[in-house]
C-alpha cells in the first residue's frame, strides 16, 4: 500500500501595499458586528448597495421622438415612500407583489424610497399601490 500525501494548493494571494494593506489587516480584526456596520456606513456615505442588483420590471423602453403632441401615460412607476407602523405586513404585501425574498423586501422597506414596480400598466399600478397602502405603507406612482 502506498501512502498518500494530501497537499494543499494555495490560490494567488492579491498584494497590497501601503495603507490598502493597513486596511486590510486592520479589518481582520474587528467583529462581525463592526463588519456589518461599516457596511451600512459605507452604503449610506457613497450612496452605493452592496447587495446583488434586483431586477424589478422589464428594460424601460427608448424615449419616443418629440412631436409636439403630448402622449398620454401609459407605464407607471410604483414607488414605495415609507413602511408606517406595520412593517412586517408592508413586507409580506411587497413579497406577494414581486418576486423578493425576504431579505430583499426587507432591504427595500428599510431603504425607502424605492421602486416596487416600474413599468406598468395603470390598472396594475393603482391596485398594487391600494395593497400596499392596506398594509400601512406610503406609496406613490409616477
Amino acid at each position: 500500500m502506498s501512502e498518500e500525501t494530501t497537499e494543499e494548493v494555495e490560490a494567488p494571494a492579491v498584494e497590497l501595499e501601503g495603507k490598502a494593506a493597513e486596511f486590510l489587516e486592520w479589518l481582520e480584526g474587528i467583529s462581525v458586528l463592526e463588519l456589518s456596520q461599516l457596511k451600512k456606513a459605507i452604503e449610506e456615505k457613497f450612496d452605493v448597495t452592496a447587495s446583488a442588483p434586483i431586477m424589478m420590471g422589464g428594460v424601460a423602453p427608448a424615449a419616443p421622438a418629440d412631436d409636439g403632441a403630448a402622449e398620454e401615460q401609459t407605464e407607471f412607476d410604483v414607488i414605495i415612500t415609507g413602511a408606517g407602523d406595520s412593517k412586517i405586513q408592508v413586507i409580506k404585501e411587497l413579497r406577494a407583489l414581486t418576486s423578493l425574498g425576504l431579505k430583499e423586501a426587507k432591504e427595500l422597506v428599510d431603504t425607502c424610497p424605492k421602486p416596487v414596480k416600474e413599468g406598468v400598466t395603470k390598472e396594475e399600478a393603482e391596485e398594487a399601490k391600494n395593497k400596499l397602502e392596506a398594509a400601512g405603507a406610503s406609496v406613490e406612482i409616477k
